[in-house]
């Protein structure tokens, strides 16, 4: 198999046959064998039940589900554990970005560029559709502080965009070591990735903004710095940690649903 799709979905009951609909059909138009993960993190209003009456349409769906929100980092983490594909590609819910844009990805695996490729919206052929002001700002001061405080290297543009191909071993192994459920994950995995050597590249990406966001520009940036600090502190820990251990402090892993 050669691809793997995860899509982290929270409360996306009405949209989410869209995502399942195109990663399927980028699939069979581009004659790639693989498998669609849709992870739903303890969504409300049926996220999960509604995936599943798509199962038998599209055969190659996997429905994984558990009853409390745990954050995008936790929901892509178990994408991963069951992940079959050589090459692992976590795409968020909502269409931001097409899944043609992909193969420039898979392109730069297959050539051995690099171990992880990683969308970006910042970098110089990139094509940003309706995003709003706020956001534009913010995601220039947040880059900013990533880059001057957390330490992520100069070359990397855009950690949080939402489109991101991993080789299947590295994706197991980091992942498998993440311990941020939330947003930030991305953050820590680029960060153990560096520390493991792994080569990490960026490819331009057309993005359309979805007005649904999750995000709360009110309140998102006190969490996300909150995350941040945890993180640093969590990294530090597991570092101490035997193997296959979570920090103290850190909820356990709790029991998925598979189907």
């Amino acid at each position: 198999m050669q691809l793997s799709i995860i899509i982290p979905a929270y409360k996306e009951a009405s949209k989410i046959q869209r995502d399942i609909a195109e990663a399927d059909a980028f699939l069979e138009r581009r004659r790639i064998s693989g498998e669609i993960i849709l992870v739903d993190d303890g969504s409300p209003d049926g996220t999960a039940d509604t995936a599943r009456l798509l199962q038998k349409k599209y055969p190659s769906l996997r429905v994984l589900s558990y009853e409390r929100n745990r954050g995008k980092g936790h929901a892509i983490a178990q994408g991963v554990q069951v992940a079959k594909g050589r090459y692992i590609l976590f795409a968020d819910a909502g269409m931001c970005v097409p899944y043609d844009i992909a193969l420039l990805g898979i392109t730069m695996l297959d050539l051995d560029m690099c171990d992880i490729a990683m969308g970006s919206r910042r970098m110089r052929g990139s094509t940003l559709r309706a995003q709003p002001s706020y956001r534009r700002i913010g995601s220039k001061v947040f880059g900013l502080f990533i880059h001057a405080v957390i330490g992520i290297p100069g070359y990397i543009s855009d950690t949080q965009c939402g489109f991101k191909l991993y080789r299947h071993d590295v994706a197991k192994m980091l992942f498998g070591e993440v311990v941020t459920d939330g947003f930030m994950f991305d953050i820590e995995i680029i960060l153990r990735a560096l520390k493991h050597g792994f080569r990490v590249l960026e490819f331009p990406v057309l993005w359309s903004n979805d007005a649904d966001s999750r995000f709360d520009p009110l309140t998102g940036p006190f969490r996300l710095a909150k995350e941040l600090l945890a993180m640093k502190i969590a990294m530090a820990r597991s570092m101490n940690a035997e193997p296959g251990n979570l920090p103290t402090g850190f909820p356990p892993r709790e029991q998925t649903h598979v189907t």
